[in-house]
């Protein structure tokens, strides 16, 4: 982003249906031959249904190496564990950031049989240096998220990055990560000032908002992602039904990938490495 211009959405981009785990139905929206990446992300899933049959098989075991997974969840309750002993439950309205580094094994399962189960697992790639660091989490309750309203009809869920001196609880030094969760009223309007350097998407998950001012403002639907370039400066206006949306940069790495499934790498060499490492246990 540079300084100072109004950000606009320089590209749009639909998820296409998918399944991951044991068949847990989803939508994917980064990770796509529409949008393989958007450096320094990977991936993003957003998962959403009523029905219990779409989630219950949830993710069984399944090793991970060499990047970050964030799973924010707005509705469901979802169990965490994984091969180093770590343990922990997802509620609503809480977010987990783990950091994969250099490997290990873990699994996602539903702790619910009925309901619904909605929420965005988003995959952020480590740099080179980092890659083979010890796994770690930062795992937030609903209640250590800090949520301001900086304009009339406009309230604002921080997981990273800060808006109006209110910061995010999650730290990410390589990457220095947004997050917001935002919603906006009908008829609402906010402007913020983005992270100069950042490569910036906003994905609406709800109703309908436009982007930008002028003639460069676009707008952007349900289930629908807007690639923002052009300027720092984000003007949203929301629609007569109201928005709700997901605002994530990152500062872009640069290196090189080589990924595999679960694996991200910077080369080849690596990624078979990783591969011989989770056969033979080292995980």
């Amino acid at each position: 982003m540079t300084a100072s211009q109004t950000a606009r959405v320089v590209r749009t981009v639909r998820g296409m249906p998918a399944s991951d785990g044991a068949g847990v139905k989803l939508i994917r929206v980064i990770g796509t031959p529409q949008l393989p990446d958007l450096d320094p992300f990977l991936m993003l899933d957003e998962f959403g249904t009523d029905r219990a049959e779409d989630y219950l098989a949830g993710f069984p075991d399944h090793p991970h190496r060499g990047f970050e997974t964030v799973t924010y969840m707005l509705d469901g309750r979802m169990r965490h564990r994984d091969n180093h002993g770590n343990e922990g439950l997802l509620v609503p309205g809480s977010v987990q950031w783990m950091t994969a580094g250099r490997g290990l094994v873990h699994s996602e399962m539903p702790e619910q049989q009925a309901g619904r189960m909605r929420g965005f697992q988003l995959w952020v790639n480590l740099p080179a240096r980092e890659k083979m660091t010890a796994p770690r989490y930062q795992e937030f309750a609903p209640d250590r998220l800090p949520v301001v309203e900086p304009a009339p009809g406009v309230t604002v869920k921080l997981i990273a990055g800060s808006v109006d001196g209110t910061a995010g609880p999650i730290a990410q030094p390589a990457t220095e990560p947004l997050y917001l969760d935002i919603a906006l009223a009908p008829d609402s309007a906010w402007a913020f000032d983005l992270p100069d350097g950042h490569n910036v998407f906003a994905y609406v998950y709800e109703g309908q908002t436009t982007v930008g001012e002028g003639e460069a403002m676009r707008p952007l639907a349900a289930q629908e992602l807007g690639v923002l370039g052009g300027g720092a400066r984000l003007q949203l206006h929301a629609g007569e039904q109201g928005a709700k949306l997901i605002v994530v940069g990152g500062r872009p790495l640069r290196e090189p990938v080589a990924r595999h499934g679960p694996f991200v790498m910077n080369t080849r060499e690596e990624l078979m490495q990783a591969f011989v490492d989770f056969q033979e246990g080292r995980f």
